[in-house]
């Protein structure tokens, strides 16, 4: 089985990727990881380095080399993957379950205010800016977001309670 996981940054897409890979006993890959393990520097590195277009153009080659070339799957996208190039075709379009893990505006500020000094892009963003940030980013990636084949909110719910559902969506 093969499965990608997507949606916004702090919706749990690694954090619920590793949960399934142990308990489906899939291989979990972390794109943002691999892209780094391949790449040999950091995301940031890359970005401050080679730029953004470099960057999205190695997020797209190493995404298809996965899609494939790899079987029996758990695949966490960066949050803004399927929004590149023609990225969510090639999801849709892959032999892979796709699931868009939908999380509110709240949701997404609790969560990112926790650990945003972590986040390059959101670190010096207070809290009022924040929201705008995260509302004006969602309403820019939804379209490529509500593409995917299935979709799951995850508000107020535990790591074992999504990992449920999404094994229930599965079958």
């Amino acid at each position: 089985m093969e499965l990608i996981l997507l949606g916004y940054m702090a919706c749990g897409k690694s954090t619920i990727g590793r949960y399934l890979s142990e308990k489906m006993d899939l291989t979990f890959i972390d794109l943002d990881a691999y892209i780094e393990e391949n790449e040999g520097m950091t995301i940031s590195q890359l970005f401050s380095s080679k730029g953004e277009i470099y960057f999205r153009k190695q997020e797209a080659f190493y995404l298809n080399k996965i899609l494939n070339s790899t079987s029996n799957y758990i695949l966490a996208l960066g949050g803004g993957t399927p929004c590149y190039g023609t990225n969510m075709k090639s999801i849709v379009e892959s032999k892979a379950h796709n699931i868009y893990l939908k999380a509110s505006i709240p949701t997404l500020v609790k969560r990112l205010e926790e650990g945003k000094q972590n986040r390059p892009l959101i670190a010096d963003l207070d809290d009022d800016q924040l929201i705008e940030y995260i509302g004006k980013h969602l309403f820019e990636r939804a379209p490529f977001y509500e593409q995917s084949k299935l979709k799951l909110k995850i508000d107020s719910k535990s790591i074992e309670e999504v990992s449920s559902e999404i094994i229930e969506l599965l079958h």
